[in-house]
């Protein structure tokens, strides 16, 4: 198959390449860090809750979850759930990690642009990063249309841009986690340093994500001209 060949396959190889990295630097690092365990104590849910009540989001309620770095913050329900290593650790990666969705939940609080432009987009995102795909190799492969293809392009288009106004939402969610921490008394000023590793490699997964879909995207579209 043409998609699947040639030389634009090329274009991916950066992306794939940060991909297993990050991949590689978020468990070794979480892992390191895990096993550091925090001055004053407070579990991972203990260490979100604060901040959550804190910012005066007592409606937020805290779910544990199965899974390995499950975590997430669902707006719809008002949910924070943590994934089990983080909801009863008190590593420093735990706590890191709390922090990270509790700053998601503040966001969505605030009104945050980016995250409300990400909820809206994430319908579309779904359909496109499916359907996107489906209509392309239609059009390209089966019917031979170029009208087909331009419109999985189109499609795919809003999964990439999704993945592109994600970035700046979990920086966002980073940069507040590292500063309630320290604010909050919940990290002392040596062990902020292991939590910003742990962030930081998490960040470069998100950036993984969106380098990829760009570069499919851009390999999409010069097939497409073919």
């Amino acid at each position: 198959m043409i998609y699947f060949g040639g030389w634009t396959f090329l274009l991916l190889v950066p992306a794939l390449l940060l991909t297993v990295y990050a991949q590689i630097r978020v468990s070794s690092t979480f892992k390191k860090y895990a096993q550091v365990r925090s001055a004053r104590g407070l579990t991972g849910a203990e260490g979100a809750r604060l901040l959550l009540d804190s910012s005066g989001l007592q409606n937020v309620t805290i779910e544990v979850i199965g899974g390995k770095l499950s975590d997430n913050y669902d707006p719809g329900s008002r949910t924070l759930r943590l994934s089990r290593d983080v909801a009863e650790s008190a590593s420093l990666a735990s706590l890191g990690v709390a922090a990270h969705e509790a700053g998601h939940a503040v966001q969505h609080a605030e009104g945050y642009a980016p995250m409300k432009l990400r909820s809206l987009l994430v319908p579309a995102a779904r359909l496109g990063s499916n359907l996107g795909y489906i209509l392309f190799l239609a059009g390209l492969i089966f019917f031979r249309s170029p009208l087909l293809v331009n419109i999985g392009i189109v499609f795919f288009s809003a999964a990439v841009f999704f993945t592109v106004v994600t970035l700046p939402v979990e920086l966002d969610a980073s940069r507040r986690a590292l500063a309630s921490l320290s604010e909050k008394g919940i990290l002392v000023a040596n062990e902020i340093d292991g939590a910003r590793a742990v962030l930081r490699a998490a960040a470069l997964t998100y950036l993984a994500a969106a380098l990829m879909a760009i570069l499919s995207l851009v390999r999409m579209i010069l097939i497409s001209r073919r």
